[in-house]
């Protein structure tokens, strides 16, 4: 009597196919429990998104400039700067003049769109303080098609100032510039007590709101390269645009890149 594996089969040959058949159980049967243990088991770790990325370098005098923002291993945004190379400072127009930079894609979650350093030769008001070769590293809320449509220092949406709540306490309405909007500046500042002016920060607004946010530095201080230095900002109650916000920001000389670098930094999301 043959069985439905042995019929018309010798029984050696009969024997290794049953061999073979449980091999191909047992083999089966592990790859499943394989499986069904790898889809019970949580990954070892997310995904490490921390990194500093660039946007396109442009020129800036004898050198160039790019923007950056650096993200955490959330890729979540800590930081947007402006690094410049120090040929950047030699070469600059006899005029004022401005270098309009793209920001990285990774910096969507803040409400940055652009920025601009703009080189001021001569300085400005009020005398004394600011007249000064100086950089301002505009970091702006809105597009450049927008900022480009600033033209007038005298039309309705300069002067249309906002609410007390987006102003920090204490911070003056000032210059308005064309293709900039209304500057806004401590008069608790170092450089307004009689000290000599190296660093600040500007808030600036436009149509009744916060449009940029300025740190403003000497030539002549980052001349000197100077290490990375660190200032807590004076913070509005209420933000024009939702996003990562900047609690500090730093000047200072990275010399193993051998570039300057402006940061607004300490982000956190309002």
């Amino acid at each position: 009597m043959h069985t439905p594996f042995t019929r018309g089969v010798r029984g050696d040959d009969a024997s290794r196919r049953v061999a073979t058949i449980l091999r191909v159980v047992a083999v089966a049967g592990a790859l499943l429990t394989s499986v069904s243990c790898s889809d019970s088991t949580p990954p070892d770790k997310t995904p490490d998104k921390s990194g500093t990325f660039f946007g396109p370098s442009a020129a800036m005098a004898d050198g160039s400039a790019r923007a950056y923002v650096s993200l955490d291993s959330a890729g979540t945004p800590t930081e947007i700067g402006l690094a410049f190379s120090e040929s950047a400072l030699t070469g600059l127009p006899t005029g004022a003049a401005e270098f309009v930079l793209a920001l990285p894609s990774q910096a969507s979650a803040t409400p940055f769109k652009h920025a601009v350093i703009n080189w001021v030769p001569n300085g400005h008001p009020p005398a004394g303080v600011y007249t000064v070769p100086h950089f301002d590293f505009h970091f702006y809320t809105i597009t450049d098609a927008e900022r480009a449509a600033i033209v007038s220092v005298t039309d309705a949406k300069m002067t249309r100032l906002p609410a007390a709540e987006f102003i920090p306490a204490g911070y003056a309405a000032g210059m308005a510039s064309v293709g900039m909007g209304l500057h806004w500046n401590d008069p608790d500042a170092p450089e307004r007590k009689g000290e000599p002016f190296t660093k600040t920060f500007i808030y600036g607004s436009y149509d009744g709101a916060i449009i940029f946010a300025e740190p403003m530095v000497a030539k002549s201080y980052l001349e000197t390269k100077p290490a990375v230095a660190t200032t807590p900002l004076k913070l509005p109650a209420q933000y024009s645009a939702r996003g990562y916000q900047p609690t500090t920001y730093a000047v200072g000389y990275d010399a193993v890149a051998k570039e300057h670098r402006v940061t607004i930094a300490g982000l956190v999301s309002r």
